[in-house]
């Protein structure tokens, strides 16, 4: 007992707070390595001055890691048999989407799990990262923090390498499709550091919908370093869906990258609801011919939100094609930040690569920064980009009220039609009625 508490003492986001966790969750000599190489990177990458061009756009200030520490729970013992022995605010999570499996990880521990049997019997696996490490190490050891996400990549994903804890790796086995989604949320208390990692691995002709929540328990200030991998096979299908709603008091950092083989298709939807700041850099890469990638993104901060997503298309082989649509609201004073590229190989010939961002400013005060780009090596391509900020013109507004209707009910009305472009692409009806939901709690600046 004494020795169980000292290591959880030592739960801090220090060296010696690495080596304490993997004790605590009795991890293998392999990934403890990983974990050790992640910190040896954070010391020596540097901490963002706002120099840097990356940076320019959005500040750190207020933020100390000193101010969070990792959960102390038990990796076991925290199990619930059925849902509704579950808090009230996960239920509600979990009954937005039908689903064919359920994983729900709160404190970066495993609350519930669910898979259909007859999946399971497919030899589909959906479960934590633990778990993945003691039943399937051959598996995280190929996929994990490898060459699609680097632990180095920069100095909040070598930051989650040192520290990861909960999560879900996802793999569908070749030829199997599944029709339902499945679904993950995350959690945690305030006060709290999460680094939950998403593995998504769809192998050939396989076809699945990950619905991925992160969702606050508390309103405290909390942090979260997350990573996001996808791995589509030869003529995979996989839908990927990221719904971000911490709290307005938590920091939020997310590197998510997606790797498409020879015919793969990806549809990637990402929502930017939550957090005090948040910081998302998103990166797909077409590595074989004939992938098909979309990238949808929806936010709308209010108050002081600061929102900031850097996004790459990543052409790197031949008669490939790739569609990227964000749109945001601000209201308060509020900021977004989107830079985004297309970025072409020389042998990446016939590409067809669009890349649009729209920005409705709905207060004086609110501020949309948009910087589309292009960078093209290639001389037999079709590729086009285009940023929009603009604001509600009063005639709208004026010719809806004359009608009936409230302000408020005439300003939910312009800017759902807004996002409609974006959510009529939500492929999961559950999703988009939440979606909906959110946008109408926004507009009056929740």
């Amino acid at each position: 007992m004494t020795t169980q508490l000292k290591v959880r003492s030592e739960l801090a986001l220090t060296a010696e707070g690495v080596e304490a966790l993997s004790a605590l969750r009795n991890e293998p000599t392999w990934f403890l390595d990983l974990r050790q190489r992640g910190w040896r990177f954070y010391e020596e990458i540097p901490w963002p001055t706002g120099n840097e061009e990356e940076w320019r756009r959005t500040k750190l200030t207020g933020l100390d890691l000193a101010d969070f520490r990792l959960p102390d729970s038990p990796v076991s013992g925290l199990r619930v048999a059925s849902t509704a022995e579950l808090p009230a605010h996960l239920q509600e999570e979990l009954a937005t989407v039908e689903s064919a499996g359920q994983l729900v990880t709160q404190d970066g521990a495993v609350r519930y799990r669910w898979l259909d049997p007859a999946l399971e019997a497919k030899g589909v696996i959906f479960t934590d990262l633990d778990t993945a490490i003691r039943e399937y190490p051959e598996l995280v050891q190929r996929y994990f923090m490898t060459d699609n996400v680097p632990v180095d990549a920069n100095k909040f994903t070598a930051l989650h390498a040192a520290f990861v804890t909960g999560g879900t790796v996802l793999y569908v086995p070749r030829n199997v499709q599944i029709e339902l989604p499945l679904h993950g949320v995350t959690t945690m208390r305030g006060g709290l550091a999460d680094f939950s990692h998403t593995l998504l691995i769809a192998d050939a002709g396989a076809e699945v919908t990950y619905v991925d929540d992160l969702v606050s328990a508390d309103q405290e200030a909390s942090f979260h370093s997350g990573v996001v991998e996808i791995v589509a096979h030869p003529a995979a299908v996989v839908r990927y869906l990221h719904y971000q709603d911490w709290n307005v008091n938590t920091w939020h950092f997310s590197t998510q990258q997606a790797q498409m083989k020879r015919d793969a298709q990806l549809t990637w939807i990402l929502s930017s609801w939550g957090s005090r700041l948040s910081k998302i850099n998103l990166e797909m890469q077409l590595q074989e011919r004939g992938g098909h990638g979309e990238l949808l993104g929806l936010y709308f901060p209010s108050g002081r939100q600061h929102i900031d997503h850097h996004t790459l298309q990543n052409h790197i082989a031949d008669h490939c094609t790739s569609d990227l649509l964000f749109k945001g609201a601000l209201r308060g004073r509020s900021r977004s930040v989107y830079s985004g590229s297309i970025k072409v190989h020389p042998h990446a010939q016939k590409t067809d690569a669009y890349q649009k961002n729209d920005n409705l400013v709905l207060d004086k005060r609110a501020r949309a920064d948009s910087i589309p780009g292009l960078e093209i090596e290639a001389d037999d391509v079709r590729c086009t980009h285009g940023a929009t900020v603009s604001k509600i013109e009063p005639e709208y507004l004026f010719y809806l009220m004359a009608r009936g209707l409230s302000r408020y009910q005439a300003e939910q009305l312009i800017v759902t039609g807004f996002f409609e472009e974006v959510l009529n692409r939500v492929p999961v009806e559950g999703v988009r009625r939440k979606l909906e939901h959110v946008i109408a709690r926004k507009i009056i600046g929740g």
